[in-house]
């Protein structure tokens, strides 16, 4: 192996067609979701039920993936869990 170490990493970036960009759909805007408008996950809808409850509002168990992470988003301002 002749390569050095960063030239082998900055090759592996060239290839990478992620590289430098979001890794996450927390960085993607949910209304881009490919699958936002499928129905959220146990995930979301757990956290969001304890976050609804923290900040003493409803809790809607049929909305999509995308209303769930707005949905989220705005409950963790409010009770400042958000990061």
């Amino acid at each position: 192996m002749n390569a050095k170490p960063d030239q082998k990493h900055d090759a592996h970036d060239a290839e990478n067609p992620k590289a430098g960009k979001p890794f996450s759909n927390q960085e993607k805007d949910p209304d881009d979701w490919t699958t936002g408008d499928e129905p959220m996950t146990g995930a979301q809808a757990s956290y969001l039920k304890t976050l609804s409850e923290e900040a003493g509002e409803s809790f809607d168990p049929d909305i999509t993936k995308a209303e769930a992470s707005k949905r989220i988003d705005a409950l963790q301002d409010k009770t400042g869990r958000g990061a």
